[in-house]
């Protein structure tokens, strides 16, 4: 880059208004000779110039495409996209993605690994299983040399046709370890040729313009190319691999490769790579990942760090250190070039009173996590016990003759002074026990634990970074980390090359709604944002009656020295409302209540019973939150009033509440109005399209899953909302746990027809459309949305429907994708082109470029990301009925301009802020749904560490609970569950 990454510019280039886009030195627009992907024009050419014409070969298919699908009759399923977007101001952008170039007749051969359970009937897996494949590659492969990649699991790719013997044999020595062969467990393992594949077949396939042309190798090829491209970082001792494609080096020691996010974890940036599909072209997307991993090195050090920020509870000590890789440093052995053997060991639990109980000397241990001095184990005196046998070092506690032997403490054996638990490496059946002063925690070991306020913080400010120090880094870090520059040894023996310069797409950047308030109100929003002064709501709610739940904690600052400066702050916030259109009396006598953390639960339930009880119920409460305690005591004021008492509550912070100036009081009052049953604003009909005309129901969808540090017990939640009307304005919502990570809704007839029969009551109708917008599905998913969602949508309709109306082919359903998880991100080419983060404009889209002919989707950026890299969503159209019969209006040219400024417009549409939001709110407020689920079950989603030990984290005790939590949990009660609870 020509400039710092990290000036405060705000945007500005240098030189003629182009900005300075990263791509490294050796990327070219050009291939050789003979090899598919040289751009027809639009390439740069040579080295270190910058073209920004896009692909105009990719161009002109994608053209022809969108003529010959006007010839075909539309298809519901999967249905093809209706040409491409046209409106908007025409921009160009960068995006993350790569040119991959290769042969034209690169043929490789496919194979599968089957690897047999060893003696005891265990199947290998995760390490175990890469290791076996990597020696079975080595012991019998050797001389096809980079010919073969392998995704070190199931799959082989050749370039060479194998000849295969009918099974191998392996001798398994771990990596680290110099075992003799004598003492190595052997393996047997089958591999099975599985198919060849062409990748000139999948070229044909992309550049083709023939409508609904199928090509059932697509994913196989896929999947071939992103083994090909994984090898070589699966291969690399320096880069750990996450999940198959997200890379991580783990010897990175600059400050901008990773930072300690204290409490024993540290976090360290990486990329994610994959092959994908796009028209005329192969592509290879690489994206920043930031991810946490422990802190290696001394296990004790590491313990230490953990408790110092998050307490002496050592149940939550374990659950942070369990399941980890160390390395037992106490015993000292060489191979036979002098180098010391690590002796590897994964941390089992700790010490409990039941560890060994069928032992013939079971060990002394008094309590759970018993340190090195109180656990005793039994040490065989005999010559071929305890320490006689290699690797067993006493240490392990085990059967012995009655007659020999002593018990010794952990302590008097290592004659050390270790303070801490000690560490069970061996099991519970069979345990062996550690000193944390002697273990060393292995480098590389993702932590899949929830991160404390202070390490999300810390972790936030890592990751944020401006766009276009991200693209350098993709550029560069990422390439060199990836193995694309300089060209591993792989890669040139499959004739793939993967130049890591950025390509170009065309984008457009839609206008902004104007945003009306009541009467004649009307702004214009500016960056994608919008101020509200002097604006009255577009409808008014009514409050007759409302009060306050003022909460301390004992000991803690009293941001109000006296009660008047308090009702001070509550007049403003009422006087607020009314400012704002809400039709509100004036607040009833509240409570203020000062409590502890142990009894602060009771408290809440006594009082918030008290009001629901109360002749004179309050219709809603404002309940001030200590900081010390927000996300319990909000957890807890939410089921109460939400699903226990059937209350409307609104929630601020004492710390923010005190000093709330009118913006403050402002946004608290767009949650009282929405919650009211009110419209904060709207927009022009005919910026909303057919949904005017009072027909269709917009819906969204989404599923909630246990999180990191989730108990085992905890459940997956789906959420729902929908329209009741043509203004967008108010979405009640609905809920319903399900068994934990399933992710297609499993009671959604249930769900939506609760959804229908509302409109119904609302409308005196049922609509004739609904327009879905399902979040959360990853790609895989799309074709299961439509085997089990959609006859679930359609089983809802036939119970609600008349026989008439369904027949008649109503209601027309469309269901479209959100995805938000996605790894594509777009910079802009030039200064004038950039908001003042350096990102894309709001407003922009993307429909051409990275997106397939064949298929209907598209990126939307409609918000002004408030810092770091902005995320486009992703919308991708799995089903359609509406749009294939819509008689386009004049404003827009196509189909496709329909469903692209339909959704924009609805970014605007958010009622609980002032600008446009990055997702449509259908899927923005399932999503809400699904996280106001989690407060409800926060005991089973972020267990206290003061609770129970779960026996799948300690290994005491019995179960003692359902493994499917009571549906009543997340049941809202009758007096709210219409209204907008969870805004």
């Amino acid at each position: 880059m020509s400039r710092n990454p990290h000036d405060r510019g705000r945007g500005r280039g240098r030189g003629r208004g182009d900005l300075s886009v990263p791509f490294h030195p050796r990327g070219r627009g050009t291939s050789p000779r003979g090899e598919f992907g040289a751009p027809r024009g639009g390439g740069g050419r040579g080295h270190g110039e910058q073209r920004l014409d896009p692909n105009k070969n990719v161009e002109r298919i994608e053209n022809k495409s969108a003529v010959e699908v006007k010839k075909k009759k539309p298809s519901e399923r999967n249905p093809q996209r209706p040409g491409y977007g046209v409106m908007g101001k025409e921009v160009i952008l960068w995006t993350n993605y790569f040119n991959l170039y290769s042969k034209k007749d690169l043929e490789f051969y496919r194979y599968s690994v089957d690897i047999a359970p060893d003696g005891r009937g265990r199947v290998p897996i995760g390490k175990r299983a890469k290791r076996i494949v990597q020696l079975v590659l080595e012991d019998h492969f050797l001389s096809h040399g980079y010919k073969i990649a392998t995704d070190f699991k199931v799959n082989l790719i050749s370039r060479d046709e194998l000849d295969l013997e009918d099974e191998y044999i392996v001798t398994y020595r771990a990596e680290e370890e110099d075992v003799p062969a004598a003492n190595a467990t052997q393996y047997r393992c089958r591999i099975q040729f599985t198919g060849s594949l062409t990748l000139s077949e999948l070229i044909n396939h992309l550049t083709s313009t023939q409508a609904g042309l199928m090509f059932g190798s697509k994913d196989e090829i896929i999947q071939g190319l992103n083994i090909v491209l994984g090898h070589h970082p699966k291969s690399e001792l320096s880069v750990v691999t996450i999940a198959a494609n997200r890379h991580f080096g783990i010897n990175a020691s600059a400050v901008q490769d990773r930072v300690s996010l204290g409490a024993g974890l540290q976090v360290i940036r990486g990329f994610f790579m994959s092959v994908r599909a796009a028209t005329a072209r192969i592509l290879v997307n690489v994206q920043i990942k930031n991810m946490a991993f422990y802190d290696q090195g001394p296990l004790d050090k590491l313990m230490t760090a953990f408790m110092s920020d998050n307490g002496p509870s050592k149940v939550s000590l374990l659950k942070f250190v369990k399941k980890l890789s160390i390395d037992a440093t106490h015993i000292a052995r060489t191979d036979s070039r002098g180098r010391r053997i690590p002796r590897i060991k994964r941390v089992q639990g700790f010490a409990t009173k039941d560890d060994g109980r069928n032992m013939a000397h079971p060990p002394v241990v008094p309590q759970f996590g018993s340190g090195a001095k109180e656990v005793q184990f039994f040490l065989d005196d005999s010559p071929d016990g305890g320490g006689g046998k290699k690797g067993k070092k006493g240490v392990k506690a085990g059967p012995a003759p009655p007659s020999t032997g002593r018990y010794i403490s952990v302590f008097d054996f290592f004659r050390e002074n270790p303070t801490l638990p000690v560490v069970n490496v061996g099991g519970k059946e069979n345990p062996s026990y550690l000193p944390a002063e002697v273990c060393e925690v292995r480098p590389g070991q993702p932590a899949g634990t929830k991160l404390s306020s202070s390490q999300t913080q810390r972790m936030i400010r890592f990751a944020v970074r401006r766009p276009l120090a991200n693209a350098q880094s993709i550029v560069t870090s990422g390439a060199k980390l990836l193995g694309l520059e300089p060209t591993n040894a792989t890669l040139n023996a499959f004739d793939i090359n993967v130049p890591p310069k950025l390509i170009t797409v065309p984008g457009r950047v839609l206008s902004c709604p104007a945003i009306k308030y009541f009467g004649t109100g009307v702004t214009m929003p500016r960056f994608g944002g919008w101020d509200m002064r002097s604006m009255k709501f577009v409808t008014k709610a009514d409050l007759p009656s409302w009060t306050y739940l003022r909460i301390s904690l004992q000991g803690n600052l009293n941001y109000w020295r006296i009660d008047q400066d308090f009702n001070s702050k509550l007049n403003e916030l009422q006087d607020k409302l009314r400012e704002l259109g809400i039709s509100v009396n004036n607040y009833m006598q509240g409570v203020h209540i000062t409590s502890n953390p142990q009894q602060i639960e009771s408290e809440i339930d006594h009082w918030i019973h008290r009001f629901a009880i109360n002749p004179k119920r309050p219709k809603l409460i404002l309940v001030i939150i200590p900081e010390a305690v927000m996300t319990h005591v909000y957890n807890r004021v939410k089921y109460i009033c939400d699903v226990k008492e059937g209350i409307l509550n609104v929630c601020v912070l004492d710390s923010k509440f005190s000093r709330a100036n009118p913006q403050y009081l402002a946004n608290v009052g767009l949650k009282f109005n929405l919650k009211l049953g009110g419209r904060n604003h709207s927009l022009d009909p005919p910026k909303l399209g057919f949904i005017g005309q009072r027909k269709t129901m917009v819906v969204g969808i989404d599923v909630t899953h246990p999180s990191p540090g989730s108990s085992s017990k905890a459940p997956s939640v789906a959420g729902i909302v929908a329209s009741i009307d043509e203004w967008l304005g108010q979405w009640p919502a609905d809920m319903r746990a399900q068994p934990a990570r399933q992710e297609m809704v499993a009671d959604l007839d249930t769900m939506c027809k609760s959804r229908l029969l509302l409109w119904r009551e609302r409308n005196k109708s049922l609509p004739e459309n609904i327009l879905v917008y399902r979040d959360g599905v990853s790609e895989g998913e799309y074709d299961v949305v439509l085997e089990q969602e959609l006859p679930a949508l359609r089983a809802a309709c036939n119970a609600v429907y008349s026989a008439q109306d369904t027949k008649a082919g109503r209601p027309r359903i469309t269901i479209i994708i959100v995805g938000k998880r996605h790894n594509t991100r777009f910079y802009p080419t030039k200064t004038e082109e950039a908001d003042r983060g350096g990102n894309p404009m709001n407003g922009t889209i993307v429909d051409r470029g990275v997106t397939e002919a064949r298929n209907w989707d598209f990126f939307l950026q409609p918000h002004s990301a408030i810092q770091g890299t902005a995320r486009p969503a992703h919308y991708y159209v799995v089903y359609d009925q509406i749009f294939r019969d819509l008689r386009v209006p004049a404003q827009f040219p196509t189909a496709a301009d329909a469903l692209e400024d339909l959704t924009h417009n609805m970014c605007y549409l958010f009622g609980r802020a002032t600008k446009a939001v990055s997702v449509c709110p259908p899927a923005y407020y399932a999503d809400l749904v699904c996280a106001r689920a989690r407060c409800y079950l926060s005991g089973l989603f972020d267990p206290s560490p003061l609770s129970s030990p779960d026996t799948s984290s300690v290994g005491t005790g019995a179960a003692g609970a359902s493994q499917t939590p009571d549906a009543n949990l997340v049941t809202i009660h009758p007096r709210v569950k219409n209204s907008m609870f969870y805004v």
